[in-house]
């Protein structure tokens, strides 16, 4: 008595597909599962067992062989409890395997015989369809993220009796469609902070704006209770919506991650992560004991990681960020496996310019000494300062500006300007790969768009020899610069646009110096 049918599994964001073999014999009774099989897998075993017999079945006494295809790969995860419940009553001929060659399953059995959501659905179903496969088995609380994928049937089920049910005919279950434009559109324009609620910060907020339009990195540092947290949390209020690919790419590291919400089929806004500074570097770039996990910054990818109180934060964490600051992705190796998960972010960090808060402040009194100041800003090394593209000072609100009833200009009027100069550097970069944004410009793009007259140029060249910036720094002027002229509306970077580009960059030399 034999069966083969299909599953898969993910690996990073992506997926393979697995073979389930199953063969009984009439041995002694027992039950094995290879082919490089997990605890968690290993202990499909009672969990099929109780469903296969809870789901009034009659559970075989034979000798139980479960094979996983290559064997060679780990498999991991309890995705594997339903195609292999399915495969045992198919070699017992409850149900005919010949029907399942175009068919893959994936569910997680309760030992009632329920199912239950896993992870991954969305990055299954499409290499399920690439891999040529038309139909998609799966528990009724994923079938909103594989419905997704066109050109592949999702038939949402809520328990193995359901599933055996519609396999034989008795039970027609239609496949799950979802409308990906509506419910891409409805999803995007709910704005809980707005850049109107803060008082004053005119420049903070304009270094905002231009932290945005270009997907800039960008730094705010200043006392205790001057707005840094409150600027940060609204950036994303003024960010352009995601596009369908990135919600696609932004929903696949979510499902993988296990933190796409129970009925939710897909992300539609950008995501904002501020992860407390006692998280590990594991955490923050991904990882784990057992099965290699999206970290903080893949969590943000193609929205906003904010780092609250940078300082705080120990040191080897800031450290592991320089790499995907640079790449925008992140590899992570272990003895086993080696996996790269994308890290396009955005950075924002804040933080106070010494322990007390008050270095600098005009109206009270730093109790801080030189060398305590030093070792504090010490924590936050040179190497990732010139990462960061805009470094802004955010001083103390005047009462004058908390107690103004104006109201400044709200997110929507910014993100107006944000969205337009981004459309032009959509059409910028539509011929260049892996490029979407000025942050992402490389030396090669930055001298074919970044070009300077003559002007330009003088000022850039006192500006670096005065600061003592590097050859990052130089480059990340000019992008900004780039970013500043798109602003702008400006074909070509003037002395202006390089001259408020050079004020970002003067911080690291003021309090690192």
């Amino acid at each position: 008595m034999y069966s083969h049918l299909h599953s898969a599994s993910v690996y990073g964001i992506d997926a393979f597909t697995v073979e389930i073999e199953t063969h009984l014999d009439s041995a002694m009774p027992a039950f094995n599962i290879v082919g490089l099989p997990d605890s968690t897998v290993k202990e499909s075993r009672e969990r099929i067992t109780a469903a296969v017999k809870n789901s009034d079945f009659v559970f075989p006494n034979k000798r139980i062989t479960i094979n996983l295809a290559p064997a060679d790969i780990r498999k991991e995860g309890s995705g594997f409890d339903l195609p292999m419940a399915i495969g045992l009553l198919s070699a017992m001929g409850t149900v005919d395997y010949i029907s399942f060659a175009d068919t893959a399953a994936l569910g997680e059995l309760s030992l009632d015989g329920q199912l239950r959501n896993v992870h991954g659905a969305l990055s299954i179903a499409v290499e399920l369809k690439r891999k040529g496969f038309k139909r998609f088995i799966l528990p009724k609380s994923n079938a909103g993220e594989a419905a997704l994928v066109d050109g592949i049937d999702v038939i949402p089920v809520d328990s193995l009796k359901q599933c055996i049910n519609y396999l034989t005919g008795e039970e027609d279950i239609s496949p799950f469609k979802v409308d990906v434009a509506a419910l891409f559109n409805n999803g995007n324009f709910m704005m809980l902070n707005n850049l109107s609620d803060v008082k004053g910060q005119e420049n903070v907020k304009r270094s905002i704006e231009v932290a945005a339009a270009g997907g800039h990195n960008i730094l705010m540092i200043g006392p205790p209770g001057s707005g840094k947290t409150m600027l940060a949390s609204r950036i994303a209020s003024i960010l352009p919506d995601l596009t369908l690919d990135e919600s696609l790419e932004t929903t696949k590291i979510h499902s993988v991650a296990g933190i796409l919400p129970k009925e939710t089929a897909l992300v539609t806004s950008r995501p904002f992560r501020s992860p407390h500074h006692t998280i590990s570097d594991a955490a923050l770039v991904g990882g784990g004991m057992n099965k290699i996990r999206p970290g903080e910054i893949s969590l943000a990818h193609h929205g906003v990681l904010f780092l609250d109180e940078l300082p705080e934060f120990a040191r080897n964490v800031l450290e592991v960020l320089r790499q995907p600051l640079e790449d925008k992705k992140i590899s992570i190796s272990r003895t086993k496996m080696s996996i790269e998960y994308p890290a396009n972010f955005m950075l924002v960090c804040s933080m106070n310019p010494c322990p007390c808060g008050n270095f600098g402040d005009q109206t009270k009194e730093c109790s801080c000494s030189p060398q305590q100041i030093q070792k504090y800003l010490s924590r936050i090394s040179g190497p990732l300062l010139d990462r960061i593209d805009i470094h802004v000072e955010v001083p103390a609100v005047r009462y004058q500006e908390l107690s103004d009833n104006r109201i400044g200009e709200s997110s929507e009027q910014v993100r107006s300007r944000v969205i337009k100069a981004r459309e032009i550097q959509s059409h910028r970069f539509k011929s260049t790969d892996g490029i979407f944004k000025n942050a992402d410009m490389n030396s090669k793009s930055i001298k074919k768009y970044c070009e300077l007259d003559t002007s330009s140029q003088e000022l850039l060249k006192i500006a670096m020899t005065k600061l003592g910036l590097s050859a990052r720094a130089y480059d990340r002027i000019l992008k900004v610069s780039r970013t500043i002229a798109d602003l702008a509306d400006s074909d070509s970077i003037k002395a202006a646009h390089i001259s408020e580009a050079i004020q970002y960059r003067s911080l690291d030399r003021q309090y690192w110096k």
